[in-house]
């Protein structure tokens, strides 16, 4: 059995926003600019396509590394997706007569980041400060950076299905993939040369599990309409696939056998919430069951199995579980955590979280060490033993997200347990 691709590719910790340095030589006439997302330039006799901008700051430095290469007129800039690292450099890229490409449904996925573009911000920031910091650090060390803002463009050029498009002897064919992050989704084919722009059709990392659900926060994705787009991509046969994080992917065997792969894993995992739903009914008890057989073993490092599973159950059936009449209310359980630490003991609820630890029930630990510090905010004994959990947890974690969270929850539970010293009680 072959080896999956993911453990041989860089994982999401390995992605920086644009810089200064040159562009990445693909073939004659192919370039890369790694960024936050893959932007590319495809030079032809009669002028230059761009595909994918990235974001608004990065883009004089993408700009840069393309001018180096050609200073042709730009007559395509080609969308994979709407969302903001693909769109965002679009107004410095833009010259008179630049046609701008997108699947039809692409105003309407920049209209959803737009419409939620705070409340995005702020529940992403957690996971993205530290890239920030690092565009802040490439902007400075830039002598030809400038101030860019974010672009919303318009499209100028759009389509439902399939697009033919010819620049200079180069011929395109535009596919709509709506399984990816985005309902625009877009692949861009190369016949002639067997190359294939996929942009975050397959998600962010090639090889994972897709992001069906993100926690910064987003509309689901469906895993059937997914599995429809791995396999419309999967029939062109590519012998390179240009994604939308890191390097290639090349060889036509061995993308052919990565995309099986992973059209397989996500219908497996469909199919199997599917059988629970309509058998037990247990949305939680699915999620601890459902796992990849090992024949079809992807990587979790940006979405996951367990998280997808209640993606697709709340996808066909709703947020509402049935397990509780107090699901229907605005009233969450949380709302009566410190009345039930109190009446409970938060040193008797840290003795039973203690218990889960030493059983490696991590979660069932956290669930009480919730109610007894939400009684008693500064109960040093179990903001230690909370901070023992999250620490073991993030030691096992492989996943981006769930690491980002991990590592603001300790140091959030660190600034609190320096702030009630040694006083708690216990």
């Amino acid at each position: 059995m072959h080896e999956p691709i993911y453990r041989a590719r860089p994982d999401f910790s390995d992605i920086s926003p644009a810089d200064a340095g040159p562009a990445e030589r693909i073939n004659d006439f192919i370039w890369r600019g790694a960024g936050l997302s893959n932007s590319f330039l495809i030079v032809t006799k009669e002028g230059r396509i761009v595909v994918n901008t990235g974001m608004g700051f990065e883009a004089p430095n993408l700009k840069a590394k393309y001018d180096a290469i050609s200073r042709a007129p730009i007559r395509y800039i080609l969308f994979t997706q709407g969302h903001v690292d693909h769109v965002g450099g679009a107004d410095t890229f833009r010259e008179p007569g630049t046609e701008l490409v997108a699947q039809a449904n692409n105003p309407a996925c920049q209209r959803d980041d737009e419409r939620i573009a705070r409340f995005r911000q702020q529940r992403s920031a957690f996971a993205f400060a530290e890239v920030l910091k690092k565009a802040a650090t490439h902007q400075k060390l830039n002598a030809n950076a400038k101030e860019s803002p974010q672009a919303k463009p318009a499209p100028t050029i759009t389509f439902e299905d399939h697009l033919a498009l010819s620049l200079g002897g180069l011929e395109l064919e535009l596919y709509a993939v709506p399984g990816g992050e985005t309902r625009d989704g877009m692949a861009i084919w190369l016949p002639a040369q067997r190359i294939c722009f996929v942009g975050n059709v397959f998600s962010a990392l090639f090889g994972h599990f897709p992001n069906l659900v993100t926690l910064r926060g987003d509309r689901y994705r469906d895993a059937l309409a997914f599995v429809d787009s791995v396999e419309r991509v999967r029939a062109l046969e590519a012998d390179i696939l240009l994604v939308g994080h890191h390097g290639p992917v090349t060889g036509r065997e061995r993308i052919a056998r990565e995309l099986t792969r992973l059209r397989d894993a996500a219908t497996f995992v469909h199919d199997e919430t599917v059988r629970a739903m309509n058998g037990h009914g247990d949305l939680f008890r699915a999620m601890r069951e459902i796992r990849l057989p090992r024949e079809l073993e992807v990587g979790q490092s940006y979405g996951t199995v367990r998280w997808s599973v209640r993606a697709i159950w709340e996808n066909y059936a709703g947020w509402f579980h049935q397990r509780s009449t107090t699901e229907l209310y605005d009233v969450p359980a949380s709302a009566l955590y410190a009345e039930l630490g109190r009446l409970a003991d938060p040193a008797a609820l840290l003795q039973s979280a203690r218990r889960h630890i030493e059983a490696d029930a991590l979660p069932e630990a956290l669930h009480l060490l919730e109610v007894a510090l939400a009684a008693e905010p500064a109960f040093t004994p179990a903001l230690d033993a909370s901070l023992r959990v999250h620490r073991t947890l993030l030691e096992r974690s492989t996943n981006f997200w769930e690491a980002s969270w991990l590592r603001r929850e300790i140091r959030s539970l660190e600034a609190r347990r320096a702030e009630a010293g040694d006083a708690g009680s216990g």
